[in-house]
């Protein structure tokens, strides 16, 4: 006589299982390693604002139109075109702004504007956290974003 394999494979229970574990494990690692690793959050936050950036620029080229990204430092935000899109800074970074003088709105909220040729009106975003510092740099000339550490 032959007798039939067994069936092979997980029951559902058991990957139910697994994959609460999993997500247990993901919840609790996650803070640690942004404490790990605190600087990440600003690297991250340079990475971000240059995006912006270059979308503000992309915008003032395709919209045929002047786009500036405003910077709230008091508030540590930043939002693009007047857009009701805010984007937040991290609160563990300290952050200057650069910019021209008739691009200040007051001490501590100015602007960087994009025009239609791609030019802009330059200036930069310095993000740092303890020893570590990341520039955000606008040339003027040509619009290029560039993210300095």
């Amino acid at each position: 006589m032959v007798s039939a394999a067994p069936a092979r494979g997980f029951t559902l229970v058991e990957l139910l299982v697994v994959l609460a574990l999993i997500a247990l494990v993901i919840a609790v690692a996650s803070p640690v390693i942004s404490n790990v690793f605190p600087g990440a959050q600003t690297k991250a936050a340079a990475r971000e604002l240059a995006a912006g950036l270059r979308f503000a620029r992309s915008q003032a080229i395709t919209g045929n139109r002047e786009v500036g990204m405003v910077l709230d430092l008091e508030n540590r935000r930043y939002s693009v075109g007047g857009e009701d899109d805010i984007h937040e800074l991290p609160e563990e970074a300290e952050i200057t702004l650069v910019t021209a003088r008739s691009e200040r709105i007051d001490e501590r909220t100015g602007v960087i504007r994009f025009f239609p040729d791609g030019s802009s009106t330059g200036g930069g975003v310095s993000l740092a956290f303890g020893n570590k510092e990341y520039r955000v740099m606008v040339d003027w000339l040509t619009g290029r974003v560039r993210v300095l550490d």
